[in-house]
């Protein structure tokens, strides 16, 4: 059996976590602008450090599993 669990995480956090596509964090007018689309050096440095934290949470915390096959 495989563990898909990892893999589902991890593709669906880069997606959310994408800057610009939901939200970007610092955003060029504002602290925190929504579906701009646009990213800067800042953003991308700062979604990288989210994504990786959560990616730990719940790849060391939780636990997350999904067994298919």
């Amino acid at each position: 059996m495989l563990d898909w669990g990892p893999v589902l995480v991890s593709v669906i956090l880069f997606v959310l976590l994408s800057p610009g596509l939901l939200f970007q964090l610092p955003g060029h007018k504002h602290c925190v602008e929504f579906g701009n689309f646009h990213t800067s050096g800042a953003a991308i440095m700062i979604h990288a450090l989210l994504y990786f934290a959560l990616v730990c949470v719940f790849f060391l915390a939780v636990k997350v599993h999904l067994y298919l096959g």
